[in-house]
């Protein structure tokens, strides 16, 4: 009897498990597949061995059980590990973008088409390491027919799956992070991470974006970037709810030449005025007990770049010009009330505000944003977010305003008019988020900015100068020719409306 019940709970056993070893990745080892054949041979054979038999050979009969169990509990920890958890993120937008000049005229197009698709991965060998991994892929709909190459019949893409193209699926982020229980012996959590970082959409702006909030701060910096962070959890050593501290540091860009440039492959370039671009800072978060959040970063960014016009017709190029440093503190009120039951609404409703600070410091001899000395600006952004019970969609209003001298680092916002975070004036933006499905979201968005300096989107060189628009509109009116030129390139006003269907699983 125990023969037969032993031989049975493992036929069952195997049966359940065989679905799972059979999706398998093949690459794993067709060694497990036939040792999966085999254990089931085997408990074939047992099912023959005779009553008589079986009763003088227990012992025997309770050493194959045990050793099929552990083999079996391999196989199952195997498939449950072994492979890479993927989602997709696919979102199709049609945004209709408009500048008005200086000198009036308007620039507009009226149905700029787009997908945005993002394969996210991520894995998990062991309860404390985790990879985490992103690509993506950002494209207007249709061709690039104005890329000043000939005819640009080569960029039509109506043969792009039948024909041999490039590399247009792209890697956003690849990173592996370390989740620690104790630093040291302080009892202090801990984690460490190092890769291509996720550091756009951060803390605020993950609302507009429906999505999760990233690191760092959102207010000044919104980029890619390359580098590693270290966050230690001081919640348990202070009593203070959420508190941490997290230090980043990474490299924006390098004067290494390619392999073949030279005899002296991966060697900084002499030739050119670039040095490598670094940032480092910390991201300090004094309180967050889940409905109160305070969080704020202070950074410093290293050889930043600026663009040298061009003397006598040569063509403009990039050059370092100094260093940057920036903070920012950020305070959202995430429910207005604890309880969803007393008022649904008022625990929906998510209240912000933002402080943002930057202050360049040029190398010497050299201008950075027109000027020779250090130049502080600034930034405060508000906003609200409110559900809309009846729809279960959600609404959003932001107000934010810059300085003269406000210098961010948000060149990867996604707003189809440039970054309006890093606007020298004023910005609106209002937006309603609408699930249709359990994957499926829209979102209708509407985005204004008015400058009132130039060179809000540029780099922190001349190029970025910031001039007052109402000096240059007075100067065209006035005959001056370099005013009179520079009022049709530059943009008084922007707006952006912007309509999106996203699907996400």
């Amino acid at each position: 009897m125990k023969k037969i019940l032993g031989v049975s709970i493992i036929t069952a056993t195997i049966l359940m498990a065989g679905g799972d070893i059979a999706n398998l990745d093949n690459s794993y080892d067709e060694s497990l597949r036939a040792e999966f054949e085999a254990l089931k041979a085997e408990v074939e054979k047992l099912k023959k061995v005779p009553q008589s038999k079986g009763n003088k050979d227990n012992s025997k009969l309770i050493k194959k059980i045990k050793k099929l169990s552990k083999k079996l509990n391999e196989v199952k920890a195997h498939d449950a590990k072994d492979n890479i958890k993927w989602n997709v993120d696919l979102r199709t937008a049609l945004d209709a973008i408009e500048y008005k000049m200086v000198d009036g005229s308007t620039k507009k197009n009226n149905d700029l088409f787009s997908n945005r698709l993002w394969l996210n991965m991520a894995y998990s060998p062991t309860s404390n390491v985790i990879f985490k991994g992103q690509l993506g892929y950002n494209k207007a709909y249709g061709a690039d027919m104005n890329n000043g190459r000939g005819q640009g019949y080569d960029q039509y893409d109506w043969i792009t799956n039948e024909s041999l193209t490039d590399d247009t699926i792209k890697l956003r982020q690849a990173y592996w992070l370390y989740l620690g229980k104790d630093f040291l012996g302080t009892g202090i959590p801990w984690t460490a991470s190092l890769g291509r970082r996720p550091s756009t959409t951060g803390f605020l702006s993950h609302l507009r974006e429906d999505d999760r909030p990233q690191s760092p701060l959102g207010h000044n910096i919104d980029v890619e970037f390359d580098g590693g962070s270290a966050l230690f959890k001081l919640e348990n050593l202070t009593g203070v709810s959420g508190m941490s501290f997290k230090v980043c540091a990474g490299q924006g860009g390098t004067n290494a030449q390619a392999r073949f440039a030279s005899d002296t492959s991966y060697i900084g370039d002499s030739s050119t005025s670039m040095d490598d671009i670094r940032l480092a800072g910390f991201i300090f978060v004094p309180y967050d007990d889940g409905q109160i959040k305070v969080k704020s970063n202070v950074f410093k960014a290293f050889n930043l770049p600026g663009m040298d016009m061009g003397a006598n017709g040569l063509i403009p190029k990039l050059s370092s010009k100094g260093d940057q440093v920036g903070g920012v503190i950020s305070v959202m009120i995430d429910g207005l009330s604890d309880d969803m039951d007393e008022d649904e609404f008022l625990y929906g409703t998510k209240l912000f505000a933002s402080y943002a600070m930057s202050e360049t410091q040029p190398d010497n001899g050299k201008m950075m944003l027109g000027s020779t000395d250090n130049e502080r600006g600034n930034s405060y952004w508000f906003g609200a977010q409110i559900p809309v019970s009846f729809l279960g969609g959600k609404f959003g209003l932001e107000y934010n305003h810059g300085s003269q001298y406000w210098r961010s680092f948000t060149y990867a916002e996604d707003t189809m008019i440039g970054s309006k975070l890093a606007v020298r004036g004023d910005a609106i933006e209002a937006y309603y988020t609408q699930p249709l499905t359990k994957s499926i979201s829209a979102q209708i968005r509407y985005t204004k900015i008015n400058y009132d300096y130039s060179g809000s989107n540029a780099f922190f060189g001349d190029d970025g100068t910031p001039m007052k628009i109402s000096d240059i509109k007075a100067g065209a009116a006035a005959g001056n020719p370099m005013m009179q030129g520079m009022s049709g390139q530059i943009a008084e006003e922007a707006q952006d409306i912007r309509a999106y269907i996203r699907y996400r699983f």
